[in-house]
């Protein structure tokens, strides 16, 4: 197989999970979409949590929601953290209390009754993540879960799970990106329509 061969290959795999996930996931992904929303609206605040990729991807959207999705389009900052960003605050909680605790613990000292949880997993089992959405469910902070087809462990603790159906790693983390995109465009269009 040639370098070209193996090349589209793996961008048609892509396309093709991206467009499962559409057929599959779109009624959660209104539903989030929803809740995100109504948090907002109720003056809450969005924290998001992942690791390795997933990390990359909750500082990501925390930037979409805080800064803006284009420049042509000026609006409100809306409140979003991302908790996989102080390198202090994460080695000292892992050291202290065990890399379960990492999230859970900014999810108790930053998190509020309606603010949501957005919790991203591929396998659905990440400790870390998955004491993040105990302490924000006991909390009364909507849950959103994105994971990978099986779901996982987190999966049945969220308010709203969506579950990409894929259990390749990449393709997953592939629509967790085009789900998350799109998930602060349709929370930016309810909130702060185009004129």
């Amino acid at each position: 197989m040639t370098t070209r061969d193996r090349a589209e290959r793996y961008l048609r795999e892509t396309s093709d999970v991206v467009l499962a996930a559409q057929r599959a996931c779109i009624h959660e992904i209104e539903a989030a979409a929803r809740i995100l929303v109504e948090t907002l609206r109720g003056g809450g605040k969005l924290l998001i949590c992942g690791n390795g990729g997933s990390a990359a991807d909750a500082q990501h959207l925390a930037t979409e929601f805080v800064s803006t999705l284009t420049v042509d389009h000026p609006r409100p900052s809306i409140p979003a953290v991302a908790l996989t960003t102080d390198t202090s605050l994460l080695t000292a909680v892992a050291n202290d209390f065990g890399v379960e605790g990492m999230f859970a613990r900014q999810v108790e000292s930053l998190g509020a009754e309606g603010d949501a949880l957005i919790a991203i997993s591929t396998s659905g089992n990440s400790a870390n993540v998955l004491r993040a959405a105990e302490t924000a469910r006991a909390g009364a902070i909507r849950v959103i879960a994105l994971t990978g087809e099986g779901g996982g462990k987190l999966a049945p603790s969220a308010d709203v799970a969506i579950r990409v159906p894929s259990s390749v790693t990449a393709h997953v983390q592939e629509a967790h990106l085009a789900i998350e995109q799109l998930l602060a465009l349709l929370v930016e269009e309810e909130l702060y329509p185009r004129a």
